[in-house]
């Protein structure tokens, strides 16, 4: 298995991306400029990724931000390969995620990287403690283990009384939590995280956002977030990425992007976000 050679503070470094989707996507040469150009014309074909380079270093929370349809969802989905890249390379902790199989891609999963969904995505049938702990059952871990790890994260995200509820019986908000904590608990360095508060409310979003905060002071995760809202970006992020059209058209601190944007594209985006 590849390793990288890079520094050994660097989590996460995407490195020549592309996500084309596209019927003849594997035909496709990035090189052909002509041909991108046809690509991007087309009404049935997509450019979703254009060339992004980054380098994410271990325990920063980095914000990717854009309007929809700029990239960011299918950005942070190439990350675990829930979508296939076309071409480029993908480095987690040290391991080059687009050289995986099948097999070391679904260990990787389990174990070195965890995503929280906007939509949460738990089991319905299924209640708090078996929701959190469905990771660690799928590892092999012996019950009695995975509930008490299971019981940990729950505390951690402040839902204890709820063990046994199921998520129909939860708040958005406290479904969200499970989510975290489903993630949490395999104890993975890098946390994954698609605009996991932009379905709650205004004040739920808030205290969402507070509590990431304060996980983030105790479990101190690397953590790849990725919204359409700067003052969450701004609120959350060490440093963040503009996107539009599949391309990062400006990087760095969250303050010297607000105060010097790129563009009027930026600018926009930063104006209208204040």
């Amino acid at each position: 298995m590849a390793t990288s050679t890079n520094g050994n503070d660097i989590a996460i470094e995407v490195i020549n991306l592309w996500k084309i989707f596209s019927e003849r996507e594997d035909s496709l040469d990035i090189k052909d400029k002509k041909k991108l150009k046809e690509v991007d014309a087309a009404t049935d074909e997509v450019i979703a990724i254009q060339n992004v380079s980054m380098k994410v270093k271990k325990g920063e929370v980095y914000v990717v931000m854009g309007l929809s349809g700029s990239g960011k969802s299918s950005l942070i989905r190439c990350l675990l390969r829930l979508i296939e890249p076309t071409s480029g390379e993908i480095w987690m902790n040290g391991e080059e995620v687009t050289a995986l199989n099948k097999q070391e891609l679904t260990e990787f999963r389990r174990k070195q990287a965890a995503m929280v969904f906007q939509h949460y995505g738990l089991l319905p049938h299924r209640n708090v403690v078996d929701n959190v702990s469905f990771g660690l059952k799928l590892q092999g871990v012996e019950r009695g283990i995975r509930v008490e790890r299971s019981l940990e994260m729950i505390d951690l995200v402040g839902l204890n009384g709820f063990e046994e509820y199921f998520p129909a019986q939860l708040s958005g908000g406290m479904q969200q939590r499970v989510g975290i904590a489903r993630a949490l608990v395999n104890d993975s360095p890098i946390l994954l995280m698609d605009e996991p508060f932009s379905g709650l409310d205004p004040l739920i979003r808030r205290e969402m956002q507070d509590e990431l905060l304060v996980l983030q002071e105790k479990v101190n995760k690397t953590i790849f977030f990725v919204t359409h809202d700067l003052q969450e970006a701004v609120r959350l992020g060490n440093r963040m990425a503009v996107m539009k059209d599949g391309e990062i058209v400006q990087e760095g601190s969250c303050q010297d992007i607000i105060d010097n944007p790129a563009n009027e594209y930026v600018s926009k985006f930063v104006n209208n976000g204040n």
